[in-house]
């Protein structure tokens, strides 16, 4: 089970007050979309732990302009680059990824994309996608080519990936799993 222990554990810099705050949204979430067992839970708190920077940053800080014009992104439209950047503690990143996002959990997320930003909503968007890309799966196997290929699917390449691992290294002795 989630708990702020276990959160600080994984994430060091984490100050407790700060744990505590998010820590019911994650439980639900994570119940939500089935991310309840130590090896999806070290998993996905682990690449929520790099990609957020330790679930310090719920917005990306560069200015998403990076991502103009991303028709891979569903980014059609002049200024989704910068509307649709990185949010929660996935960075959703992209107009289609809100969209469908919106569409799974009744939100109309396209419309106010702010609000993947927040901690109920954010943790709610990064559980979706978690599902949405089929991570339990690969999580359960519990293996190092296992979290590689996690990555991959969050990132879309191997971006950060020794700090990912490290993460999950945490993550797994946090929930007294055996080394990788």
């Amino acid at each position: 089970m989630i708990t702020a222990r276990v959160l600080q554990q994984i994430m060091p810099t984490l100050r407790a007050d700060k744990a505590a705050a998010i820590l019911p949204h994650l439980i639900v979430a994570a119940s939500r979309f089935e991310i309840n067992a130590p090896a999806r839970e070290s998993a996905f708190l682990a690449q929520l732990a790099h990609e957020s920077g330790g679930l310090r940053y719920w917005e990306e800080i560069a200015s998403g302009s990076d991502y103009e014009g991303r028709a891979d992104l569903g980014n059609t439209r002049h200024g989704d680059g910068r509307r649709y950047k990185g949010r929660g503690p996935i960075q959703l990143t992209g107009r289609a990824n809100y969209r469908r996002a919106g569409a799974v959990l009744n939100l109309n997320l396209e419309d106010n994309p702010e609000q993947v930003a927040t901690h109920g909503i954010g943790c709610l968007v990064a559980a979706w996608f978690w599902a949405d890309k089929k991570l339990n799966e690969l999580a359960d196997e519990g293996t190092e080519d296992a979290f590689r290929r996690i990555t991959r699917r969050v990132n879309g390449g191997y971006n950060g990936w020794q700090d990912r691992l490290n993460y999950y290294k945490r993550a797994r002795a946090a929930y007294g799993m055996p080394p990788l």
